[in-house]
């Protein structure tokens, strides 16, 4: 009797949640086939629970009541990708204002900006670095569904060399005896750095090769870590099923995060012949955030930038630029990483104008920005595209962006795994 009463149960609870299951058809004017970059007219996408069930160009068969959302004269793409933001960070609290931000400040921060880029048509975001471990709590909100957010893979701290770009805090002096929560020096620190971050719920680690922009006393080209001590991260995060991200500036620290085989390389503004080679021999995969360098020239001073800082950025800026003409030119894979919070969050889409003004087609930079990175994200087949299977993760714009990628700077309508998060 029990036995029955039990399976009685089971098939009332399937029947339930079946009965809840939403389904949505989305109807508009075109559809962005970003696989091929041509234009699909008069898309008809049938949603249920947030998984793209079919997509056709007539009104398909269904059954049960359904959901329709018109978006008119409107056309479809699929939500995007920026594979480098700092959430926590804020463009306008720069150099020795940061002293100022306590981590839990930062991790409310955190809360504004993930919604300000989910609003921009940003639907999933890879956040590189974060102090005590936010972005971890902050991708967990999201996913709870307790704040809006993009879908979120983040890594934590960064890990680093002591006195390093990514790692130590280099604005205050000696006597405070401060040394930075991703330090980790030698072979087997950084091995131990990588196994704590795993254990605090990291997906991805981060780390720094060379010298960077905004760090006190760094030098933007110079080599950090060893091609050992980088080659043990990369096998520790590796064995664990974490790919790891370089910032990588200078052409030996690029080259020596490539031996050590990490999975992208971040900014690679001196990228040699020889790096360019390897990234495209080993598929490595290329972030450049060709944008921000306007801001942080244009801003950097009012928003607290050191001067040192706006120096080393004269510097690298019209470099970086250059070698993203060259490494696309090259056929070295690419993906839209923006660095947003060096400025300001929500501005993500004015990178892709950039990447088209330095050598990509706009299919090439809408490309980047979504099969692209979910292939460097290591999720190919679960969004980045419009079609039978994926998440439903849809953006909608005025216009052909393929004619004019800068209309996707104005975005109306967001959906994220079927849920309508912004809608004009």
């Amino acid at each position: 009797m029990i036995k029955y009463t039990i399976l009685a149960l089971v098939a009332f609870l399937l029947t339930f949640s079946e009965a809840k299951a939403e389904t949505v058809l989305l109807k508009a004017a075109a559809m962005v086939d970003v696989e091929n970059g041509t234009i699909i007219a008069n898309p008809h996408v049938m949603i249920t629970d947030g998984i793209i069930q079919s997509v056709s160009s007539s009104l398909p068969d269904s059954n049960g009541d359904v959901r329709v959302i018109d978006l008119g004269t409107k056309t479809i793409l699929p939500g995007l990708v920026d594979m480098h933001v700092h959430f926590t960070g804020k463009a306008t609290d720069q150099g020795f204002r940061r002293l100022a931000i306590s981590h839990e400040r930062a991790a409310i921060t955190g809360v504004v900006n993930a919604r300000k880029t989910l609003m921009a048509g940003i639907t999933t975001a890879r956040n590189v670095g974060a102090p005590s471990y936010s972005d971890v709590a902050l991708r967990d909100a999201i996913n709870e569904g307790d704040v809006p957010g993009p879908r979120m893979f983040v890594s934590g701290p960064s890990i680093g060399i002591t006195g390093g770009h990514c790692s130590d805090n280099n604005l205050l002096p000696e006597e405070y005896g401060i040394v930075g929560e991703g330090v980790a020096d030698g072979p087997w620190a950084a091995r131990k750095k990588v196994r704590r971050h795993i254990k605090y719920g990291v997906d991805l680690i981060k780390t720094c090769s060379t010298g960077g922009v905004l760090s006190k006393g760094t030098q933007v080209g110079a080599p950090q870590y060893t091609v050992e001590e980088l080659t043990a991260l990369t096998e520790e995060a590796h064995s664990h099923g974490r790919k790891v991200a370089s910032h990588a500036h200078g052409a030996q620290g690029i080259i020596n995060a490539l031996k050590a085989g990490v999975d992208t390389i971040e900014h690679a503004s001196f990228i040699s012949d020889e790096g360019i080679a390897m990234a495209k021999r080993q598929g490595t995969y290329l972030s450049m955030d060709i944008y921000n360098t306007e801001y942080i020239l244009g801003e950097g001073e009012k928003a607290g930038f050191l001067e040192e800082s706006l120096a080393k950025e004269r510097m690298t800026g019209a470099t970086q630029r250059e070698s993203f003409r060259r490494a696309h030119k090259a056929g070295v894979k690419m993906v839209m990483g923006t660095d947003a919070g060096v400025y300001p969050h929500g501005d993500n889409m004015k990178q892709l104008s950039r990447m088209v003004r330095f050598g990509m087609t706009p299919a090439e930079a809408l490309r980047a920005a979504t099969l692209n990175a979910a292939d460097a994200l290591g999720q190919k087949g679960k969004f980045g595209k419009i079609a039978t299977g994926m998440a439903a993760d849809i953006i909608a714009v005025s216009g052909n962006p393929l004619e004019d990628i800068t209309i996707m700077e104005s975005v109306p309508f967001v959906m994220k795994d079927g849920v309508v998060y912004k809608s004009e």
